[in-house]
């Protein structure tokens, strides 16, 4: 029962939802799987009318965090979720097929990587039933070996975490993934690696984002994290993208489980700058025979800037865009309107209130 579930847990970091299925149904184990890493092949309707390309690349990938392309033979038949046994240095490895044919040289193209049929990787052939009970038991060592490594790296006094462990499908390599602020001597490392494990030691550094997507999380929206789902390229984000969302600069806030700023403020921020277009600037003044209006705040899909007179900053008025835009035309031909009052929203929208009298906004509706 123990090694069951190990398997399945193993399994699941490649992306697959079952073990029993993986040696009886092979070709049709992966498609639409619980794969982070799985694609949508949106040509494939186009086969049956004889439209697609013929394409001796197929896209394959490998525990769920990574992709490469690779060369097939013309002999080789190979279909989306089939399991294969790839070139790689040394030995081969074992991955799963997410594009194939023209969907997957677009994809290439598209990643701007060169296709050279001479020097490009191949695939071997379709994964013998030996090669997967390997693969599996290869990648149950994977959770012990991060932590076994831990050790290691704290009696070497290094500075440095270990994030995650890659076991090569034939079980002779394994790439170690970690994080450092500086750089790293771990030369003493790698040999103490190679005689624990008896395989050929990769070291690659990764970033703290790669660090938060492989370990995973839940974000503070209460789900878990996009980088660990769904999210597979990280897109730069600064603290003008916060600024057009009207956002607090608060770092506590804004910042992700990896400490950077998190990756959906960019999701909300082309509506935001879609929606302020003709927006007046912030920064102009208000004149009135009253006295001069600061701008306070705005709420932007409403439209509704909020303005304070320079000698009462406590009192908040709430105008409209386009009253705000017709004060602005008024100052400019040198005219003045006796005060913003006249020009206030006169009727914002009411809070809804339940039946029993409690505003449902209100914290305690739950008592």
């Amino acid at each position: 029962m123990e090694n069951s579930q190990t398997n399945e847990n193993s399994l699941l970091s490649r992306g697959c939802c079952s073990s029993r299925t993986i040696i009886e149904k092979g070709k049709s184990l992966n498609n639409y799987s619980c794969a982070k890493l799985d694609a949508q092949d949106w040509l494939k309707p186009t086969i049956t009318n004889g439209f697609q390309a013929v394409s001796n690349i197929v896209e394959i990938r490998f525990k769920n965090s990574h992709k490469e392309f690779f060369g097939v033979a013309n002999e080789l038949n190979i279909n989306k979720g089939d399991i294969v046994a790839v070139e790689a240095s040394p030995g081969h490895d074992i991955g799963i097929v997410t594009l194939t044919g023209e969907s997957a040289r677009l994809q290439m193209k598209k990643k701007r990587i060169e296709f050279d049929s001479e020097n490009c990787k191949k695939v071997y052939r379709h994964a013998r039933v030996g090669d997967i009970e390997k693969w599996i038991k290869a990648a149950d060592r994977e959770d012990k070996t991060v932590i076994k490594t831990r050790q290691l790296v704290d009696n070497l006094g290094l500075n440095m975490k270990v994030n995650d462990v890659e076991y090569q499908g034939d079980d002779t390599k394994a790439v170690f993934y970690y994080t450092a602020e500086d750089r790293v001597d771990f030369r003493q490392l790698i040999r103490v690696l190679a005689e624990t494990f008896h395989v050929r030691i990769e070291m690659k550094q990764i970033g703290v984002r790669q660090e938060a997507a492989r370990v995973g999380g839940i974000g503070s929206c209460g789900r878990e994290l996009c980088c660990s789902t769904w999210l597979t390229n990280f897109t730069s984000v600064t603290t003008h993208v916060a600024r057009a969302q009207q956002l607090s600069l608060n770092p506590q806030k804004l910042a992700g489980q990896c400490g950077k700023l998190k990756c959906c403020l960019n999701f909300e921020y082309d509506s935001y700058v879609d929606a302020q277009t003709d927006f007046p600037n912030t920064s102009t003044l208000l004149q009135t025979k009253k006295g001069d209006a600061i701008y306070q705040k705005m709420d932007v899909f409403q439209g509704i800037y909020w303005f304070t007179y320079s000698n009462d900053p406590s009192n908040f008025i709430a105008l409209p865009v386009s009253k705000v835009r017709y004060i602005i035309g008024r100052n400019k031909e040198g005219k003045k309107p006796d005060d913003l009052e006249s020009f206030m929203i006169k009727s914002p929208e009411k809070k809804k209130i339940s039946g029993n009298g409690i505003e449902e906004g209100d914290l305690n509706r739950f008592d």
